[in-house]
């Protein structure tokens, strides 16, 4: 027969605690979930806080990019000998030169490539030379391109075989001073 004192020998002895003892703390779970809305409120905010200079010269750094690389395979492509120069003026035989911020030089006019910056203020310069030839030898040489927004500036740059790509210009002119 059970008794009472055998019945308490085997209850578990969470039963025996008294109920208004309760659990204190956060579980693994809560806690990962706080963390995550913290992460996710702090990713938002340094969004809402980005320097809208930055940001364009970064648009605008692509985009020349984009455009350099166009040129550079029409130039391989049709064997011409094309040179991007900023700040020039374009102008087609028998017209009135019109100013523009850059100009691809060599290229058929038929190609209708972009010849002003997206937005206001934006400044190129080459380093070293007046402008960046662009081909038609798939070898075409290092070349610099500092982009100017402001005091904000980038720079692109290629050894010659790779594409141009954007890099920081302020560790990247340090040499070049």
């Amino acid at each position: 027969m059970w008794t009472a004192q055998a019945a308490d020998l085997i209850r578990p002895k969470s039963a025996c605690l008294p109920h208004r003892v309760a659990m204190r703390g956060l579980t693994l779970i809560e806690l990962l979930l706080v963390v995550a809305l913290i992460a996710v409120a702090s990713g938002v905010v340094s969004l809402a806080l980005r320097d809208p200079q930055a940001s364009q010269l970064e648009r605008e750094a692509a985009r020349l990019v984009s455009l350099l690389e166009m040129g550079r395979a029409q130039a391989r492509g049709s064997g011409l000998a094309v040179v991007w120069v900023p700040g020039a003026a374009s102008a087609n035989p028998g017209s009135t030169p019109v100013p523009t911020d850059f100009s691809f030089i060599g290229l058929p006019a038929a190609l209708k490539l972009p010849t002003r910056w997206l937005g206001e203020g934006v400044r190129a310069d080459v380093v070293g030379a007046r402008g960046v030839t662009l081909g038609p030898e798939p070898l075409i040489g290092a070349q610099r391109i500092v982009l100017r927004l402001g005091e904000r500036q980038l720079l692109l740059s290629t050894d010659g075989l790779s594409p141009f790509q954007v890099t920081d210009a302020d560790a990247a002119m340090m040499g070049v001073r």
